[in-house]
């Protein structure tokens, strides 16, 4: 039987209530035509039905859009409670100990958004939106929910600037978690979803998805920090050590959120260091 034959015995056997409907759409019509009343019940029907849809259909999309949202949200909350602890100091005594001495907080975090961002060029910038009346200084650190961003450069009332490491002048000291074994973070200014680490000796061997982290040597970034990992390692002739290339723990392409670090002591730690340089000269 063909389509059309199938189509007019659906029509036949059910001709009934095809009357029927049609009759029914025919009189709510004549009604919302002669009745200011009944046409405003109608209007005010069908603009509830298609509100229901629409906001049924936001709410989905929404929730889809949300659930990313949520599981980056979860990873950092997880990220930053493992990190709690390097975030503190640890003060001990022989003799005796105070509860509220034994930690002090050296570390404080505050987020801030990116309003402006470049990747591509050899000397890429960040611009966020916390300045100097939010506690942002130069040379603070930068994190973002991955891992490494840069350092603050310069500062206004409520802007700062930020090198990311994707800039041929960033140098950042970092290490193998695996191994500990140290060396320096530089950019190529090729692919912003890589970067490469110098000065790692060829004595230690390395693997492909090791995991590269901040070493915390220095007054800016807290030790273990996720830097990237490894992509490959190349013995680099006659110099003894490699070069490695690794993949990004921070996607520059899609930064949107940023943490600024504050370390409470780095003052402290530069005068001491200033004192050193100067009684060690005398």
């Amino acid at each position: 039987m063909s389509s059309r034959n199938r189509l007019i015995g659906l029509l036949e056997k059910y001709d009934y209530v095809v009357v029927f409907l049609l009759l029914v759409v025919v009189s709510v019509i004549l009604m919302s035509r002669t009745s200011y009343y009944q046409s405003s019940k109608i209007l005010a029907w069908t603009n509830s039905v298609a509100g229901g849809w629409y906001q049924g259909v936001h709410s989905v999309g929404g929730y889809f859009d949300l659930r990313g949202e949520n599981d980056r949200l979860a990873a950092e909350n997880a990220r930053l409670k493992e990190q709690l602890a390097s975030s503190y100091i640890s003060y001990s005594d022989s003799v005796f100990t105070v509860n509220d001495t034994v930690y002090h907080q050296r570390y404080n975090y505050t987020e801030a958004r990116v309003i402006k961002n470049s990747w591509s060029q050899q000397n890429n910038y960040i611009m966020i939106n916390k300045g100097r009346r939010h506690g942002i200084k130069p040379d603070q650190a930068v994190i973002s929910p991955e891992g490494i961003v840069g350092v603050v450069m310069s500062v206004s009332k409520n802007f700062a600037t930020i090198m990311p490491v994707l800039h041929s002048d960033s140098r950042n000291s970092v290490k193998a978690a695996r191994t500990g074994i140290s060396g320096s973070l530089v950019w190529d200014g090729k692919d912003y979803r890589y970067a490469q680490v110098t000065d790692m000796p060829v004595a230690y061997q390395f693997n492909d998805g090791d995991t590269i982290v901040t070493t915390g040597l220095a007054n800016d970034f807290p030790e273990g920090v996720p830097v990237g990992y490894v992509v490959e390692a190349v013995p680099q002739s006659g110099s003894g050590f490699y070069r490695v290339k690794i993949r990004l723990a921070t996607d520059f392409n899609k930064l949107d959120h940023v943490y600024i670090i504050n370390n409470r002591f780095r003052e402290e730690q530069e005068k001491l260091m200033e004192n050193t340089v100067t009684n060690e000269n005398n």
